[in-house]
């Protein structure tokens, strides 16, 4: 993977394990509404609703984005050193039990680990992300309940003709999937918890369909737009195969998505039904 050159003073910190001088930091005493990533690899690791007024001289976080951040034992023998999960960064230390914030939970990271991106240029243009996870009747209702989630939209993705119908897709034959496609706020959710949220939702071992809608239309799929997606998800995927699962969730490229017939969409909104294959079970 590539990751962002960095200068020395970066370098110490990052991946010497240095620390910057306390009050120094240009994220000390900011508090600019975005995220907060990694310096070196860009990971989203903190949302700015999570930074507080410590007094301690670094920036600091009651919470990071979930799966984002790795806790290891400090080679000091007494602190416990934060780690960016993707990469490996240096962040600083976290400390409980000091009650500043009711989380009771202290995240002390160098502003040299950190690069800020605020809701202005992350929010501008909501970000895009497409999930095949069976029927898109019960992936639709469960992503748009998600706070930060604007909209998510059933269609096809991934055939060999154009403008397909649902009727043509059902045979099987044109190779499209039942995809979903979820604009969403980076400000309030991440790509990471999307793609928690799509292996939580859907029998993601099954390889002949979903539940019982049997069929490749039905089939597990992750369509990505970049290469950071893709990243992403081969780390979900990872971590979920070192979970003894066997994945049988598919990636490709991100190609046309074709909005399904009106009928499809909101379905569950405008019966008054609820899912039948699609609850959620917590696995992260």
């Amino acid at each position: 993977m590539n990751y962002n050159k960095l200068t020395p003073e970066e370098s110490y910190v990052i991946e010497n394990k240095g620390t910057e001088r306390p009050f120094s930091g240009k994220y000390y005493d900011f508090y600019e509404k975005g995220i907060y990533i990694c310096k070196k690899c860009e990971n989203p690791l903190y949302k700015s609703d999570s930074k507080f007024k410590s007094g301690c001289g670094w920036p600091s976080f009651d919470d990071e984005i979930e799966g984002a951040v790795k806790r290891l034992p400090d080679r000091d023998g007494r602190r416990v050193e934060i780690v960016c999960a993707n990469c490996g960064a240096h962040l600083g230390h976290v400390f409980e039990g000091e009650k500043f914030t009711p989380k009771n939970t202290r995240h002390c990271v160098n502003s040299l680990s950190l690069k800020f991106e605020s809701c202005d240029k992350t929010c501008k243009d909501h970000a895009v992300a497409y999930f095949a996870a069976g029927c898109f009747w019960g992936v639709e209702y469960q992503f748009e309940k998600q706070k930060g989630v604007y909209s998510a939209v059933s269609g096809y993705m991934g055939g060999h003709i154009d403008n397909p119908s649902y009727k043509q897709v059902c045979t099987g034959l044109t190779g499209h999937l039942e995809v979903v496609k979820v604009v969403y706020d980076e400000c309030q959710i991440s790509y990471r918890e999307l793609l928690e949220l799509f292996f939580e939702i859907h029998n993601f071992t099954q390889t002949d369909g979903q539940g019982p809608d049997i069929g490749s239309q039905y089939l597990s799929a992750i369509f990505y737009l970049d290469e950071k997606q893709k990243g992403y998800a081969l780390e979900i995927i990872d971590k979920l195969e070192d979970m003894n699962y066997k994945v049988a969730t598919s990636l490709h490229e991100a190609s046309t998505f074709y909005e399904a017939e009106e009928y499809h969409q909101d379905y569950y909104t405008k019966t008054g039904k609820t899912p039948y294959c699609h609850t959620r079970k917590k696995i992260f």
